[in-house]
């Protein structure tokens, strides 16, 4: 931008200096016949033209560079010089920021919410088996630990974001993964990558802040149709399980129906068989003689035939 400036300081000194000088333009001389006439200045055109290329040089070869630090953003502003890897000083800036590009560098890192995908990584889970994952996660960047994260990496965000930050978050994803059986990540992701997060954090806190992780993993052909495999006999053994259970409390309530059934059998029984022997003790001879008479209808047969004799009807 302050090369841009120069440059047009140039141009309007050089066109400042042609206009009031105009009047050089034209000196008075004659031809090879003898005779006056107006010519043109040669040398009054050369300042003007000398002011611009001066302009010119001046904006290409000048090392100062203005440049407006964006809001939602950190600048720092870098001293190239010294001993202290290259970078002995920095500063936080803000706004419009002018400095000298031979000797000192200006960066800007982003404090908001940055959203960010990598593609396929290979990781290891429990017990050997390969996976593929393709993580997408939000970061933040601490705005107080941007200059301590610039003097220990020496990169911009962006090739903090391809370098150090992936291998980081592919380590952590890599390492959880080794602690976990691939079925078991399935069949818990949620609490899968949250231990993914945490472990990001656990190794990022001191510059960044991750959250938002999606691991989006994917087995093996061969392991997914595995996976399918258990989760069908799970499945198959839970629903035995229930039928199990119907099946006990179903005979369970036929027990006790039974058992209801038979107790008052038994219940019946014994009031019957203690109704008896309430009556065999109240019935005797003479009484069974009062029942006999009381149930004859008066009517008695023509002829009996039997060792008593021969009864006759007398009426």
């Amino acid at each position: 931008m302050i090369s841009t400036l120069i440059f047009i300081l140039g141009l309007v000194i050089a066109g400042f200096t042609a206009f009031t000088t105009r009047d050089r333009m034209y000196v008075t001389g004659t031809d090879r016949w003898g005779d006056s006439k107006q010519m043109f200045n040669t040398m009054w055109i050369l300042k003007p033209i000398g002011i611009f290329v001066l302009g010119i040089v001046i904006s290409s070869i000048q090392p100062f560079a203005l440049e407006r630090v964006d809001a939602g953003h950190v600048g720092i502003k870098v001293n190239l010089t010294g001993d202290k890897r290259g970078v002995s000083s920095y500063e936080y800036k803000t706004g419009w920021v002018m400095y000298n590009t031979w000797t000192e560098q200006m960066l800007e890192f982003p404090t908001f919410q940055q959203h960010i995908e990598y593609k396929d990584q290979t990781v290891i889970t429990k017990g050997g088996f390969a996976a593929t994952i393709k993580p997408s996660f939000n970061y933040a960047l601490k705005p107080t630990a941007i200059g301590n994260m610039f003097e220990n990496l020496r990169l911009d965000i962006k090739q903090i974001e391809q370098g150090w930050l992936m291998n980081a978050i592919v380590s952590s994803v890599n390492d959880v993964a080794n602690k976990w059986e691939v079925d078991a990540i399935f069949n818990k992701r949620e609490e899968f990558e949250a231990a993914i997060v945490a472990e990001c954090n656990k190794r990022l806190s001191k510059w960044f802040e991750v959250s938002q992780l999606r691991t989006n993993i994917i087995p093996p052909k061969s392991l997914q149709q595995a996976i399918e495999g258990k989760t069908k006999a799970v499945q198959e053994a839970q629903a035995a399980t229930q039928r199990k259970l119907v099946a006990e409390a179903e005979a369970q309530e036929k027990i006790a129906i039974a058992r209801g059934d038979s107790a008052k059998v038994i219940i019946d029984a014994q009031a019957l068989a203690l109704a008896m022997k309430l009556k065999q003790k109240e019935i005797t001879p003479l009484y069974v003689e009062y029942l006999k008479a009381q149930s004859w209808n008066g009517v008695l047969p023509t002829t009996v035939a039997g060792g008593s004799g021969t009864f006759l009807n007398i009426k």
